[in-house]
């Protein structure tokens, strides 16, 4: 996408309000949560991590999507996490401080993970002798401070003006899906022309990543023997990407700068509140005396 205003200065803004956000419902305790309850973190980052990616590069490999498309797959799948995921854990009785502590843990990851998947799928999808490649140091400098720096700063809030942080928590998590909102219009109203085409081409592709995502991650939490609440977690955090830092990864101007990449992770991001809402409404009906299961 060229250097318009919706990709220079909207979305980096978008993306810091819903970074910050996060963070304003984090505290140190959140990363420390590795120790206390080391299995179902280890179990949902690998979930998160590997599994994740995997399942984007098998349905970008089997369906047939054009190269760009493939690409913007992969990138949305290398981008696990985020606050919405946070929010269907709390909607479906999951175990938000679980929840919490896979998305920070994993937000701090994906710094270096998303340059290195992006760029592999790069290769793959595009071939080898195209020059579009994420600069790796660049790369991680900026995703950097594009996530961990407004996260960083909403911990400092929660820390030192706890009853302002508490205060503002909620308004600025709405504020950030409306921004949501406002970035997949903008690109979906730039790409207008092919809009249905994309639709019929990714969107059953995204649907797919995210209701599968969601099932395995169940099934292997529920394999493990976690709780109810912690599988409910997990089947959040990897079923539900981040859609918006993945439109920032492919469509800003100093990253991917390609705004057909970014059509797979908007797409998503409409489907994914549909699905999700679906399944917090099912979990919170289904009866809470059974914690094994």
């Amino acid at each position: 996408m060229e250097s318009s205003f919706l990709t220079t200065i909207f979305l980096p803004l978008a993306l810091f309000i819903i970074m910050l956000g996060m963070g304003l419902g984090l505290t140190l305790k959140d990363f420390q949560r590795i120790l206390v309850q080391p299995k179902a973190v280890v179990l949902g980052l690998m979930a998160q991590l590997l599994l994740l990616p995997l399942v984007g590069f098998l349905l970008a490999s089997v369906f047939p999507l054009s190269p760009e498309l493939a690409v913007g797959v992969m990138v949305l799948a290398a981008c696990p996490g985020g606050p919405t995921s946070n929010l269907v854990t709390y909607l479906a009785q999951g175990n938000i401080a679980l929840s919490i502590t896979l998305t920070a843990i994993s937000s701090l990851i994906t710094v270096i993970s998303i340059p290195l998947i992006v760029n592999l799928s790069v290769q793959q999808f595009l071939g080898e002798n195209v020059s579009l490649q994420l600069p790796f140091l660049p790369t991680v400098l900026q995703i950097a401070v594009i996530t961990l720096i407004p996260v960083s700063l909403g911990m400092a809030l929660h820390y030192y003006v706890p009853q302002f942080a508490a205060r503002v928590e909620k308004s600025v998590k709405w504020l950030s899906l409306f921004f949501l909102g406002l970035i997949i219009f903008g690109l979906l109203l730039k790409e207008r022309a092919n809009v249905l085409d994309f639709f019929l081409q990714v969107g059953w592709v995204t649907l797919v990543l995210n209701l599968l995502t969601m099932a395995l991650g169940y099934g292997f939490a529920t394999l493990m023997r976690l709780k109810r609440p912690d599988a409910t977690a997990i089947t959040c955090e990897v079923g539900i990407q981040n859609g918006t830092l993945a439109i920032a990864v492919a469509s800003a101007p100093t990253l991917l700068n390609n705004s057909t990449m970014a059509i797979p992770a908007a797409i998503y991001s409409l489907l994914m509140f549909a699905t999700s809402g679906a399944f917090a409404a099912w979990m919170s009906r289904r009866p809470s005396h059974h914690p094994s299961h």
